[in-house]
């Protein structure tokens, strides 16, 4: 549901960071707030929770690019990570433009992974977007930890569509631009279409 704002000449899109509780969703967008210049990038809000460690959402427009004289500006969000928070989670999802679905790696919470990718699955159908359609991409987060899962398990378990995949360390960088790069390159490739 990209927004285009002919007065500004821009067109603004949406990409949420999706998957269970404490997997880095926060911390992706943290990493990237941290390393963009200060005149590429908006104010970051969060919200919090009644659980102090979950955020509501994070807000960040950062640009990258431009399609026919228009800037592309995109706004990175974060879901709440435990499903007690489904009305947020679906309302966050509303008139997004691309996912990533942010997967921790240790072994202990592979079940909250699956939980959570249907129940991204299921939260996109409400709103009329497929997760077979909708630029996508998978990380695989916290590659740094002993125990972590094999990427080529997880692959085999979480995939979804042969999605753009990337083992990452969210809290100091590795994967984490290379995965919102694949999802904005997605979704300035369907913008061009149009």
């Amino acid at each position: 549901m990209t927004f285009i704002n002919y007065a500004s000449k821009e067109i603004n899109c949406k990409i949420v960071y999706y998957g269970p509780g404490l997997c880095g969703k926060t911390t992706n967008l943290q990493y990237i707030y941290n390393k963009t210049a200060p005149e590429s990038k908006g104010k970051m809000i969060s919200l919090a929770t009644e659980a102090d460690r979950t955020l509501f959402f994070d807000f960040l427009p950062l640009d990258l690019g431009s399609i026919r004289g228009f800037t592309t500006r995109f706004h990175l969000y974060t879901v709440p990570g435990q499903v007690f928070y489904d009305a947020s989670r679906k309302l966050i999802l509303k008139g997004v433009d691309g996912v990533i679905f942010v997967a921790d790696s240790q072994e202990q919470r592979m079940e909250a992974n699956i939980e959570s990718i249907r129940n991204l699955e299921a939260n996109l159908k409400e709103h009329g977007f497929d997760l077979s359609s909708i630029p996508y991409a998978l990380q695989f987060n916290k590659r740094d930890l002993p125990g972590v899962v094999p990427a080529e398990e997880m692959y085999r378990i979480l995939n979804y569509k042969r999605e753009p995949t990337f083992e990452a360390v969210a809290t100091t960088g590795v994967g984490v631009f290379d995965t919102l790069k694949s999802v904005a390159k997605q979704i300035l490739i369907e913008l061009k279409k149009r």
